[in-house]
């Protein structure tokens, strides 16, 4: 496993560097000027000069990337060209954010894909099954943004029930010690904050959970189906195991590994798909800060975020992997 670990980290190397070469290049050949959206109408030539040369941005492309990358590998990612902030500080500052809000997405994806999927192959050829097949299909027909539009109007608006907006109360005044609010306050045993987190957090939960959710129960039930039909499903059923233990004690575990690798990598495109939902619900994460860069042409800021993003999803690749070969004893003995 030492070894495996090893292997995939030397592989992960490669990447990044492409990835790092790919955005750099890109956000630098895209039409604008950072630098002309931060001088002040009065600037003169040699003002502009001097605040191109204090970001790097007077030399060319290649020793611009040589620059930024010796500095990256030491953990400096630059000085943010619109809030003048440390980078790297700035996004570790809000990653935390964004990860409890795609990890309590993902939950919610996997208890409503897990649970539909088990009924729907409970209630195969039946009514229940058409009306889960129905719910399903209308879920995968809307995406996650349509979803917090529909959220704020019905139980913000028509019936307001939830906040739609932020991370929490601002009136709350509390003094958290990581940036990990719902994970601190739980430990901390604060429950009367961790509520407050839930419910401002759960309506772009959902939003973003929905359709993964469908995706998950789509596959799992083709999964559950074809599982049920093997040679030791019937052996089950010789014994006179009750369906329902069937289907969780003896098919779900198998099923369940196609549906484990696709939550893996929808997982990394659900972070990337927080960009919209934070914005709608001014929740304050990575992806509202990406398109604040991006409309700000905030270089070091584009290149530090798309490096987190892709760190991300060589992290939670081999999370995936790790927890494959735990469920399937082929690839774990051999």
């Amino acid at each position: 496993m030492g070894a495996f670990l090893l292997r995939r980290a030397m592989e992960a190397i490669p990447t990044l560097i492409g990835v790092a070469i790919v955005v750099f290049v890109l956000v630098r050949v895209v039409p604008g000027d950072p630098i002309a959206m931060m001088i002040s109408p009065g600037a003169t030539e040699t003002d502009i000069a001097n605040l191109r040369a204090a970001y790097g941005l007077d030399k060319n492309i290649f020793e611009q990337f040589l620059i930024w990358g010796t500095l990256a590998l030491s953990g400096d990612f630059g000085t943010s060209i619109s809030m003048r902030q440390d980078v790297l500080g700035l996004i570790l500052g809000r990653l935390p954010a964004t990860l409890e809000l795609a990890g309590t997405a993902t939950l919610i994806a996997i208890m409503l894909g897990v649970t539909l999927a088990v009924a729907g192959s409970f209630w195969r050829h039946r009514l229940p099954e058409t009306i889960i097949d129905a719910i399903n299909g209308l879920s995968l027909a809307i995406p996650d943004f349509i979803w917090a539009l529909v959220f704020i109007l019905v139980f913000g608006v028509l019936v307001p029930v939830m906040p739609i907006s932020g991370r929490m109360d601002p009136r709350i005044e509390f003094e958290f010690v990581t940036h990990f609010y719902f994970l601190e306050s739980l430990l901390r045993g604060e429950f009367a904050i961790l509520g407050n987190l839930f419910t401002h957090g759960l309506m772009p939960a959902l939003a973003l959970g929905l359709p993964l959710a469908a995706i998950i129960t789509r596959v799992l039930k083709g999964s559950l189906d074809q599982a049920l039909v093997q040679d030791y499903i019937l052996l089950a059923r010789v014994k006179g195991f009750g369906k329902l233990r069937i289907i969780l004690g003896e098919a779900l575990r198998n099923a369940a590994i196609p549906a484990l690798t696709l939550t893996g990598v929808q997982f990394t495109f659900l972070v990337g798909g927080t960009v919209l939902i934070e914005k709608i619900f001014s929740y304050p994460g990575i992806g509202n800060l990406a398109i604040d860069a991006v409309i700000n042409r905030d270089l070091p800021l584009i290149q530090g975020l798309i490096v987190t993003f892709a760190i991300l999803f060589i992290v939670v690749n081999l999370s995936i992997d790790l927890m494959y070969a735990a469920l399937n004893p082929k690839l774990r003995h051999g």
